[in-house]
């Protein structure tokens, strides 16, 4: 039997940082700290550290699904963006204000190996020793070093700026929302930066550009077309990975859009919408809690 003095609500939000900073994904993150608790109450004997026991699961775990997900998204429709984590403005109850958290963060990791991935996390994020590391992956110290090595210069290379102020980058995303509801083509671009670029993650199940956008202009019409030609739908402002976001929804209260900017130099420099509805259920049910709550019931 599992210790008594560890229980799952102690363990499971490390667990699921941990297992979502892995995969990019809500559910499968869910998912793969769940199979770790069975297989912990499994056991056949006592566990005398269950947060090694646990975290090692998670890790292995999280390392045969990047794997098997390599294979997935080799044939994804146009780009591949993780699910949202969304909260409330101020709320923060499953992330903290961190960049690490940021959907731009994690498309970096995807960059990664999955060993790679599982290294740089629990060295560089959640503070693990090489010789744990080792023990989790089933490399040598030496070669966890070699792969930390890697993993650093991959995501250093590709690091996102970020702009420092909350406060700015709130202010910066509510003049764009502001922007695109009355179709406003050069306020957009002049919140742009001149090599902006935007994201948009459809999965072949619904409309989204295929490729990437590139330059203030293009963009700045694009956003103008949704927001005045899409009919009437409503914006809600929300925490998306710890960032200033919001959610899109539509006349019958559905969720189409989950938007994300990153914001440095005063400037939006990327624009990420998720249309995917496979990553939308997280948001939807986020914002109908946060109704419940607004209506007292």
């Amino acid at each position: 039997m599992p210790p008594t003095d560890v229980t799952p609500e102690e363990l499971r939000p490390l667990l699921f940082s941990l297992a979502y900073r892995m995969v990019g994904s809500v559910g499968e993150a869910e998912d793969l700290v769940q199979e770790a608790f069975l297989r912990f109450h499994r056991s056949g004997e006592p566990v005398d550290a269950p947060k090694a026991f646990l975290t090692t699961v998670v890790t292995r775990l999280a390392i045969d699904h990047l794997r098997s997900a390599r294979v997935r998204r080799e044939s994804y429709v146009g780009p591949w963006l993780p699910e949202p984590l969304v909260t409330e403005p101020g709320v923060g109850e499953r992330v903290e204000e961190d960049e690490t958290l940021s959907l731009a963060f994690l498309a970096l990791l995807e960059r990664l190996t999955p060993v790679e991935r599982a290294v740089y996390v629990l060295h560089e994020l959640f503070g693990y020793a090489h010789d744990e590391i080792a023990e989790v992956v089933g490399k040598s110290s030496a070669n966890c070093r070699q792969i930390l090595g890697r993993a650093r210069r991959h995501v250093e290379a590709g690091r996102p700026r970020f702009e420092p102020s909350r406060e700015r980058r709130q202010a910066l995303l509510d003049r764009f929302l502001a922007a695109v509801r009355v179709g406003d083509v050069d306020g957009l671009v002049g919140m742009l930066a001149a090599d902006a670029v935007h994201y948009a993650d459809g999965g072949g199940k619904a409309r989204a550009t295929p490729l990437p956008i590139y330059g203030a202009e293009k963009i700045a019409r694009l956003w103008a077309a949704l927001g005045t030609g899409q009919g009437p739908y409503e914006l809600h402002a929300v925490e998306v990975n710890g960032q200033p976001g919001a959610i899109a929804t539509g006349p019958d209260g559905a969720v189409l859009t989950v938007l994300t900017l990153d914001v440095a130099d005063d400037r939006v420099q990327v624009v990420r919408a998720i249309v995917n509805p496979d990553k939308l259920a997280g948001a939807a049910a986020a914002l109908r809690a946060a109704t419940v709550r607004d209506d007292g019931t």
